[in-house]
């Protein structure tokens, strides 16, 4: 697996733990994917995520959320909009809403991640990571 798109690969590991209905997931820990992390905490789609290293190798571990007896997931859907090979950008005007404002759209300002309804209020733009919903 390359690792050179470590957003759609945490994402990809969400979405597949969220189907096997696991109580966490590993995710290999960057700058981005931290802050993406503690994104999805603040909006209430994951319960927790702590940091873990193994040697040299350091690991996020996010508890993820479901509700009811079935267990459905919180998280409904990701989808990654921005990628490597085609960066998708939005001046504060053109911040999506995600499912009319049900969804989060994850947002990479210049003062860091934040969501569509965060960097709206500040007046700021960015490059738009992806849709939460």
């Amino acid at each position: 697996m390359a690792a050179n798109d470590t957003i759609s690969d945490m994402l990809t590991r969400i979405r597949n733990a969220n189907l096997a209905r696991h109580k966490t997931v590993d995710i290999p820990s960057t700058k981005m994917t931290r802050s993406i992390a503690q994104v999805l905490k603040e909006e209430g789609f994951i319960a927790d995520f702590e940091e873990t290293a193994e040697g040299i190798k350091h690991h996020l571990v996010l508890t993820l959320k479901y509700q009811g007896k079935s267990r459905e997931p919180i998280i409904k859907n990701l989808k990654r909009i921005s990628r490597p090979g085609l960066r998708v950008y939005s001046n504060r005007k053109e911040l999506p809403r995600v499912l009319g404002g049900i969804g989060i759209a994850i947002v990479s300002t210049s003062s860091g991640i934040m969501t569509d309804r965060d960097a709206r209020q500040r007046g700021i733009g960015g490059e738009v990571l992806c849709y939460v919903w």
